[in-house]
Formats: C-alpha cells, structure tokens, sequence
C-alpha cells in the first residue's frame, strides 16, 4: 500500500528503477566499521556510495533519468547544470545511452572536475563553463534547454531523479541482516534523503531517518522548523556536494513526513571526520560523505547499543582543498588561534615573545609583520597552534601581562574570512 509519503514516487516506481539500474549502478558495500561502533558502543555501518563508478550516488538518478526520456527527447539531447557529482552522473549516462549532453559549469570549477567530466562523458559531452556561481550556469543551462528544445536535467527535485537515488535504500535492507534503528543520510537538494524516506517508510518504518546538512547551509533544517520550503539569504559553501540555498519542493514534501529529524554539523567537524576516515580508514570521502559519520557525535547517547547505519554519499575530494581542511579542522577543535601581535620594534622583541609568551608546545604556523621605522611597535597577524583548548587563556593572559596582545581574530569574521 502506497502512503500519502510518495508525491508520486512509489516503492514500485522505485523498484523499477532499481531494474532499470541494475547494469548501470554499483551494488555498493555495506561495511561494518568496527572502530566506530567501539568508539560509539553500537553497530555502526557505512553504505558506500563512494565507491560508484563516478564516486557518488548520483549515478542512479542521473541514468534512470535520462533512459526514461522519450525517442525524440533522446534524439534532440538534454543539458544540465552542475560544478560536481551530478554532472559526472549525468556524463557518464549520456556515454552509456549514446546520447548528446551539453553540461553548463562555472567557470570557478577546478579543473580536475572538469577533467573528469570529460573522460566519463566522452565526445557525447560538450562542456560549457558560465560565471561564478551554480546559479550562474543553472540560468544558461535552463535558456540552452528551451532555446534548442533539450530537456533540462535537474540534479534533485525531479521524481526520477528521486527514484533512481532510492535503489540506496533498496540495496541497504536487500544487505542488512537486522532492523535498523537509525540511518543517517546526507541532504543537499534532499534527493537521496527522499528516495530513502518513501523505501522505508513502506519496508521499515521504525526506522529513524536521520538528515545532515552543514551548519552553513541548513536548508532542509530551516524549511522544516518554519513549515514550508524556505530558501537561505546565504550559505557557507565550503561543503560544495550539499550547499545549497533551497532544497527540492518535492523533496521537501516527501522529507517533511518521512525525516525523524535533521542535524546540521559544524564545518570543522565534518573536516576532522574527514581527515580521520583518511589517516585511520583509509577511506578517501569529499566534505558531504564525511557529514553522515559527523553527525553521530551529537546523536552519541542515543544510538548507543543500536544498529546504524551512515551513507556515504561521495568520495571526490579536490587533493587541493587538503590545507584548508586541516585548518577548519583545527579550528573547530579549538586549537588553531590568531591574534594581532603588538611588537616592539626594538631588536630581541620576537625572542622574548617566543620565550616569555609560548610554551614548549605551542607552535607559530602564521606569521605577518612589516616592520614600520616611525613607530614604536609593530602589528603582526600571527597564528599559533596549541595543544589543549585550555591552554588559551593562559597564553592570552601572558601576552596581555608582556605588552604583546593586540587582539583575538578567531571571533572577528569580518577579518578572520581573509585568513581561512
């Protein structure tokens, strides 16, 4: 029996998508990560989508979207627009379907993505690159569409694109031996989190669905506290795979009814996770696979002892975004800081500092000074890396006691955006 849930995505509109997907997507893992469920004293396991032939799940909606077009719309090709995982899903589905794609992306998209888009797509692709933004290539994307009459493929509010992301939650109970009690899913456009919301809620549920979004983008979380889909004045797109400023209203719809609840995760937290499945997993995710193993830190006294479940959205990581991770990683946990120094311009001023005001485990990672021979001391911007949270306090207490302190940027974003 179909609940009043599916706005027209069923679980047998959903099965038969799994079908049609059957060729086409990876049957992904569901491993159990022993660490984690110590760590977390429950069954802690990772469906993971990062291992898809693209590395994201955005394969299955792509491709289920694409065959379900008709000859003609087939024959006169389609467009989309995207600066990541939906247009490597959409590439690749044009390659396999012999179909034209043209893929409208920002010009800011680095070149590694681009690269990839290109060699899933092949010479059934034609890469444009428009403005600065999503919103940018999204407006060329959709006058491309009705100018050539293209169908236009959206990366998430779309029934067959739900449908398709949905064979995650069909592979998960097909793999899992016992009932889930929570599942944690990532939510961007909230795609993924409808398709798993209409499968469980037919075959388990009990089961609590629980939605991540990033703290600096939190769409979903606001929409549902105010009741109705309400876009962002602005975001944070640091977590580019789920940053978005409106999430789908069908997907809105299906996720009001069927989401237990939506945790939105700092930034830094969703990097620390990062680095640590990197250094102790050695699992390679990009910032919004890392937010579903994020979000069970705040969800820690309630799964205890439970059966769990985190999908793992995605796996492509710009190697070039390593320095910037570490640093939101650091500072989340408070133990990178920056200050503005004041020192004087006399000879001997930075040894004192180094020996008077840093202990033997502090470390200067930033440093800034120009020295001005009309004053009589120096502002220098000057980051320091300590080993405890609590070994703040005294360093700003001997600096203030030695004449050095000048100022506390980490709680100033108006300047400290120009230093991360």
């Amino acid at each position: 029996m179909e609940t009043s849930v599916s706005k027209g995505v069923t679980l047998a509109s959903v099965r038969e998508a799994a079908k049609t997907l059957k060729w086409v997507s990876l049957r992904t893992p569901l491993s159990f990560q022993k660490r984690y469920s110590d760590v977390y004293s429950a069954s802690i396991l990772f469906k993971r989508e990062d291992l898809q032939s693209v590395r994201s799940y955005k394969i299955r909606g792509a491709y289920h979207k694409i065959q379900s077009l008709s000859s003609e719309e087939k024959k006169r090709g389609i467009v989309c627009a995207s600066a990541g995982n939906h247009a490597q899903g959409v590439a690749l589905s044009c390659k396999l379907l012999a179909i034209d794609g043209t893929i409208v992306m920002p010009t800011t998209t680095p070149q590694q993505k681009i690269e990839q888009v290109q060699m899933f797509g092949e010479s059934f692709v034609n890469l444009r690159l428009e403005g600065d933004t999503f919103d940018d290539a999204q407006r060329l994307a959709l006058t491309l569409s009705e100018e050539y009459s293209k169908t236009f493929i959206p990366p998430f509010d779309d029934a067959k694109i739900i449908e398709g992301q949905a064979t995650v939650a069909l592979e998960i109970l097909e793999q899992i031996r016992e009932p889930i009690d929570y599942l944690f899913v990532p939510i961007g456009g909230g795609g993924l989190a409808a398709g798993v919301c209409t499968v469980f809620q037919e075959l388990m549920p009990e089961t609590k669905i629980i939605g991540v979004e990033p703290q600096g983008a939190a769409a979903m979380k606001a929409s549902l506290e105010k009741g109705e889909n309400t876009p962002l004045k602005s975001i944070d797109k640091f977590v580019d795979g789920a940053a978005v400023h409106r999430v789908g209203d069908l997907n809105f719809s299906i996720c009001k009814e069927g989401l237990h609840d939506v945790v939105a995760v700092a930034e830094g937290s969703v990097c620390q996770t990062l680095l640590d499945l990197y250094h102790k997993e050695a699992i390679i995710v990009e910032p919004a696979g890392a937010m579903s193993i994020a979000a069970l830190e705040p969800y820690a006294e309630r799964i205890r002892g439970k059966n769990v479940v985190c999908v793992i959205s995605g796996g492509n990581n710009d190697i070039m975004r390593t320095g910037e991770i570490k640093e939101r990683a650091l500072l989340h946990a408070q133990l990178k800081h920056y200050f503005i120094v004041k020192f004087p311009q006399r000879a001997g001023a930075l040894r004192q500092f180094l020996d008077q005001i840093l202990d033997s485990e502090d470390d200067i990672t930033h440093f800034e000074y120009t020295k001005k021979t009309n004053r009589e001391n120096g502002a220098a911007v000057v980051g320091i890396e300590i080993s405890h949270p609590s070994k703040l306090q005294p360093l700003i207490s001997r600096m203030k006691a030695n004449g050095f302190y000048g100022d506390y940027l980490n709680s100033k974003p108006e300047l400290f955006q120009f230093l991360v």
